[in-house]
C-alpha cells in the first residue's frame, strides 16, 4: 500500500458566538484545514489542522514530494522524513505532522478493519467524559443570542451547558476581564453548581503575584487544576509553591525535552496532551507513559477541533490508563460539522469512542464545499486581536484588561 494523493482544503464553521480568550478573540468561526491522503488501493484517510489558507494548503502539497509512494504504516519514517529535529529548527511542521499522522492512522484502521483505539493498544474506556467550555462570549451578530459577559449571564450559560449536555466538570476561559471580575464569575459558577468540579485558565497572562493571589482565593473550589496562570516553568514553579492545587498546562509542556524538564524539576501537575501541538496521537500516548511512571496527571486538550480531531481525542481518551480527568472540548460551541451525521452527540457529559474501522468519522462533501466556500468568502480572522478593541495588545503579564461594562456588539 502507497500514498499516492495528499489533498488540503481551508473551511470556516461558525460558532454559536465569538469567544474571547487573552489574547484576542474566535470571531464567531473557526478555521480549520482538512487533510485526505489517498493510497493506491483507493482508501482516503483523514486529517486535520487549526487555521488555513493558501499557506496551510501549500505546505500539504509540498509534502507530496515526500509522501507520494511512501507506506502509510511506515509512521516512524515519516516523522523523520518531514519533521525531523534540525529541519524543525527552520520549518515547524509538527502541526502538519500530527494531520498527516491522523489520516495515515485513519487509512490503517481501515486497511485492517479496527478502530485506531485498537491500533493503540485497544480501549479502556467506550466513552470520554468532557467538561463545558466557559468562554466570556460576544453577542452573535446575527440576533445577539450567546452573550456570555456579566455574571449573571457566565452563570446561567453554565447552567444551560449542564442541562444540555450533562457537563459535571466545567472550565472557565479567562484572562479577558480584570482577574477581580473573573474571580467573582468563577465564584458564581461554583456555588451555581455545588457539586461539580471546575478548572480555571487565563492563558499564562497573569504576573506570578496576581497568580497566588488568585490561586489562594479559589482554593475552597471543588478545583481540577489551575491551568496555565503565568507562562513558563520558573513562573509556574513560584505559583505551585504558594497555592493548594494542582497546576496544568498546555503551553509549557508541550514537547519530550519539556517533559523531561518537568519530571527533573516539577513546575506542571498535569500534562493536557494535544494530539495536535505534539504532532499526533501517538506522541501524546507516549507521553502520557512517561506521566503514568513519574505519576503526573494527564488530560486531553482542546485546540478548538472539528469532528476529525475530536475523533482523535476520543482515541486517546479511549487507550491511555492514567486519563485523570474530563477532557477538553470547543466543539459544543459549534453550530455544525464537516462529517457524515453531522455533530457527534454528548451523553451525560461524555461522547462515545467511534467503534468504526479508523477514525471512524468520514467527509461530508457537500458540507465540505459548503464551509470551503464560506472560508472563500470571509477569508481568516486575527485570533490574536479583539475586533471591538483595535489597536490593543496583549502583554505578558497583561495589564490591559477588558471593561465588563462595555455591552457593545461586535458586526463580524
Amino acid at each position: 500500500m502507497k500514498i499516492t494523493d495528499i489533498r488540503a482544503t481551508t473551511v470556516t464553521v461558525p460558532l454559536e458566538a465569538p469567544l474571547r480568550h487573552a489574547n484576542g478573540c474566535h470571531w464567531g468561526r473557526f478555521v480549520r484545514t482538512i487533510v485526505e491522503v489517498e493510497t493506491d488501493d483507493g482508501l482516503i484517510g483523514l486529517g486535520e489542522m487549526g487555521g488555513g489558507g493558501e499557506s496551510a494548503e501549500a505546505v500539504f502539497r509540498a509534502m507530496k514530494n515526500y509522501l507520494v509512494g511512501h507506506d502509510p504504516a511506515r509512521l516512524e519514517e515519516m516523522r523523520f522524513l518531514i519533521a525531523n529535529p534540525t529541519a524543525s529548527l527552520y520549518n515547524n511542521r509538527t502541526q502538519a505532522l500530527a494531520a498527516l499522522e491522523f489520516a495515515c492512522l485513519d487509512i490503517l484502521g481501515q486497511k485492517w478493519g479496527v478502530p485506531v483505539c485498537d491500533i493503540l493498544g485497544g480501549k479502556l474506556r467506550d466513552r470520554v467524559p468532557f467538561a463545558s467550555y466557559l468562554f466570556f462570549r460576544y453577542p452573535n451578530a446575527a440576533d445577539g443570542s450567546g452573550e456570555a459577559r456579566t455574571v449573571e449571564q457566565m452563570v446561567a450559560h453554565a447552567l444551560e451547558l449542564k442541562a444540555k449536555y450533562g457537563f459535571t466538570s466545567h472550565k472557565m476561559k479567562g484572562g479577558v476581564f480584570p482577574p477581580e471580575y473573573e474571580l467573582e464569575c468563577y465564584r458564581a459558577v461554583a456555588r451555581a453548581l455545588d457539586g461539580d468540579r471546575f478548572r480555571f485558565d487565563p492563558n499564562g497572562v497573569w504576573s506570578t503575584e496576581t497568580a497566588i493571589w488568585f490561586g489562594q482565593q479559589i482554593e475552597s473550589i471543588r478545583n481540577d487544576y489551575l491551568e496555565d496562570p503565568v507562562f513558563g516553568m520558573n513562573g509556574m514553579r513560584r505559583v505551585r509553591e504558594k497555592v493548594r492545587m494542582p497546576l496544568a498546562t498546555n503551553t509549557v509542556v508541550v514537547n519530550f525535552e519539556q517533559l523531561a524538564a518537568n519530571v527533573l524539576e516539577t513546575a506542571v501537575d498535569v500534562i493536557l496532551l494535544d494530539t495536535t501541538f505534539w504532532g499526533g496521537i501517538r506522541p501524546c500516548v507516549r507521553a502520557a507513559g512517561v506521566c503514568e511512571t513519574f505519576q503526573l496527571g494527564v488530560a486531553v486538550h482542546s485546540s478548538g477541533e472539528l469532528g476529525i480531531q475530536l475523533a482523535t481525542m476520543l482515541h486517546l481518551g479511549a487507550v491511555i490508563p492514567n486519563l485523570s480527568f474530563a477532557a477538553d472540548a470547543h466543539y459544543h460551541h459549534l453550530t455544525d460539522d464537516i462529517i457524515e451525521g453531522g455533530k457527534l452527540e454528548y451523553r451525560d457529559g461524555a461522547i462515545e469512542v467511534p467503534d468504526r474501522p479508523g477514525l471512524g468519522v468520514r467527509l461530508d462533501r457537500d458540507k465540505l464545499a459548503e464551509y470551503s466556500e464560506l472560508y472563500r468568502r470571509l477569508g481568516n480572522y486575527p485570533y490574536d486581536q479583539d475586533p471591538l478593541r483595535p489597536g490593543w495588545t496583549p502583554i505578558i503579564p497583561n495589564d490591559r484588561w477588558a471593561d465588563p461594562q462595555d455591552e457593545r456588539r461586535p458586526l463580524i
